[in-house]
This record gives C-alpha cells, sequence and structure tokens, in this order.
C-alpha cells in the first residue's frame, strides 16, 4: 500500500515539475502586464503602455498593438502574429510588423491577416531606439 502512496505522491509531484508555456516575457524583457478583456497592456515601460491583442474572424486573424509614447523618444515596435499547430508544438510567427514611433499620441500597428484555425497569440515588444536593454514584450493569451 506504501508503494502505491508513494508511486502516486510521485507521479503527482512529476506532473506538477512539467513546465507549462509560458506567454510572458523573461529576462531583459520582463514587464509587468495586465489584462483588460481581449488587450493585454503592460502597466508601464520606458516606452509608455503598449497594448496588445488579436481579431479573428470567417477570413483568418489579425495581431494589432496600440502604443502610446510617454516622451519624445522614438520608439522601437515590432508586432507579432504566432500560431501553434497543437499543443506542445512551437510557436511559429506567421505575421509581423515593425515600425519606429515618435511621441505625439497613440498609434496603431497591425499586421497582415493570416487565414488560419490554429491557436494564436499576438506579441508586441517595444523598447527606446537608443536604450535597446530597455525592451518590453506583452503577449495575449492564446486564442
Amino acid at each position: 500500500m506504501s508503494a502505491r502512496i508513494a508511486a502516486s505522491a510521485l507521479a503527482v509531484t512529476a506532473t506538477l515539475a512539467v513546465p507549462t508555456p509560458s506567454f510572458a516575457a523573461t529576462g531583459a524583457e520582463a514587464g509587468a502586464a495586465t489584462s483588460t478583456s481581449t488587450a493585454v497592456c503592460s502597466t508601464g515601460s520606458a516606452v509608455g503602455r503598449p497594448c496588445v491583442w488579436h481579431e479573428r474572424d470567417d477570413d483568418g486573424i489579425t495581431g494589432l498593438a496600440r502604443l502610446t509614447p510617454t516622451d519624445a523618444r522614438p520608439v522601437l515596435a515590432k508586432v507579432e502574429l504566432r500560431t501553434q499547430r497543437a499543443w506542445g508544438s512551437p510557436w511559429v510567427t506567421v505575421a509581423s510588423v515593425t515600425s519606429i514611433r515618435t511621441g505625439g499620441g497613440t498609434s496603431v500597428l497591425a499586421t497582415p491577416k493570416v487565414a488560419t484555425d490554429d491557436l494564436g497569440i499576438v506579441c508586441v515588444t517595444t523598447s527606446p531606439v537608443f536604450a535597446p536593454a530597455e525592451k518590453v514584450t506583452t503577449c495575449t493569451n492564446p486564442g
């Protein structure tokens, strides 16, 4: 009986130890993020509050990001639409757009629409052009 309990405990421990996919940034890309309905917004960074979301319809999926620079420094922004064919398979970037924006209001970047039924996430990576170490990546949840 104690062998069964030990085996069950080992199985539970092994299951909990399996890493789950992480859609948040790590390391130098880490930044706190908040979720507002379908959009995910950074709570604040050197480049402002970038927000990212996706829009899906019968024709496919589009990745979008709203940028609101906090100062006049130019900001490099890259929006990526990533898909996953099956759970556990790698996320593959299928569309992206890169732009440099400056202060002076909010702008929205959109990836080209991709016709797919695969699971998708959208990530926006922003950094001041002259301070790439201050980059922040914010990603949506799979959908």
